[in-house]
C-alpha cells in the first residue's frame, strides 16, 4: 500500500471517530433552550404569565422565571395581574429564556429597559420566589424586604398569604376526593373546556356555569386538570 493510501486511510478513520463522538454529545437541557427574545406585549394571562409579539408577529406565551403570583380564587390574584400589567403591558421587552415548560410555554427572565420585572413583582409584593426553580437567590432577600415592608400580599393577614404552589396542591387533594364528574376522564382532571361564541372559557367544580356546561370533545372541548394548564391550552375563567 502506498504511503498517499495510507493517508486516505488514517483520515478516513479519524473523521469517523470525530463523527461518533459528536454524535454522543447532546446539548444540555439549559443550552437547548437558552435564547433572547425581544418584542412587545400584547396580552396579560395573570400575574406571571404574558404574550408577547416579536419583530415576525408571532405570538409567544412566556411564563415569567423564578416567581410565583397568586392563583384566581386567591387573595391579591387581580392585584398581581395588574401589577404585571403596569409593568410590561403594550411595552417593548426583551426576555432571557431559560427553559420551555410542559405546557410549551417559554420560561425566561423579562426586562423592560433595566427593570427585571421578575425582581419587581417579588419587590412591589406582588410575587413569591419559587422555591423550586430559584435559581438567583438574590430574590429571597428581596421578597423578605417586601415582607417586613409589609407590601402587595404581605399586608394581608397571615391565613391569606398562602404561596400559590401550597394553593394548587390543596386544590389538587380537593379535586381528587370531590365526586367525579359525567365523562370527565378522572376525579383529578375535572375542569371543562367549553367552547361557545364567547370563546375558549374554562369552568372549575363548583363554579356558577359548571354543573350546566356539557363537553362534547369533537368540537375540540377537552378537560383540564388544572386552571394553569387550562390558561397556558389557550382557555379563560368566566368572567362573572
Amino acid at each position: 500500500m502506498s504511503i498517499r493510501s495510507r493517508l486516505i486511510g488514517f483520515a478516513l478513520i479519524a473523521g469517523a471517530v470525530l463523527l461518533i463522538a459528536s454524535a454522543g454529545q447532546q446539548p444540555s437541557h439549559a443550552a437547548q433552550h437558552s435564547a433572547v427574545l425581544a418584542g412587545r406585549v400584547v396580552g396579560i394571562t395573570d400575574g406571571d404569565t404574558l404574550t408577547l409579539l416579536d419583530a415576525n408577529n408571532r405570538q409567544h406565551t412566556i411564563r415569567l422565571a423564578e416567581i410565583d403570583t397568586p392563583e384566581r380564587g386567591q387573595p391579591y390574584a387581580n392585584k398581581a395581574r395588574q401589577a404585571l400589567s403596569a409593568l410590561v403591558f403594550q411595552k417593548q421587552v426583551s426576555v432571557r429564556v431559560v427553559d420551555v415548560d410542559k405546557y410549551d410555554r417559554e420560561v425566561g427572565r423579562i426586562y423592560v429597559g433595566d427593570t427585571d420585572v421578575s425582581a419587581e413583582l417579588i419587590r412591589q409584593g406582588a410575587a413569591w420566589a419559587y422555591r423550586d426553580y430559584l435559581r438567583d437567590e438574590s430574590l429571597l432577600a428581596i421578597e423578605a424586604e417586601a415582607k417586613a415592608a409589609k407590601r402587595g400580599i404581605w399586608g394581608l393577614s397571615e391565613s391569606q398569604q398562602v404561596p400559590p404552589w401550597e394553593w394548587r396542591r390543596l386544590n389538587r387533594d380537593q379535586a381528587k376526593n370531590a365526586p367525579k364528574s359525567p365523562n370527565a376522564p378522572n376525579r383529578a382532571c375535572s375542569i371543562k373546556g367549553n367552547i361557545s361564541k364567547n370563546g375558549r372559557i374554562y369552568h372549575v367544580p363548583g363554579s356558577t356555569w359548571y354543573e350546566q356546561t356539557r363537553i362534547n370533545t369533537s368540537k375540540g372541548e377537552r378537560w383540564f386538570c388544572s386552571e394553569e394548564e387550562a390558561r397556558a391550552a389557550g382557555w379563560r375563567p368566566p368572567h362573572n
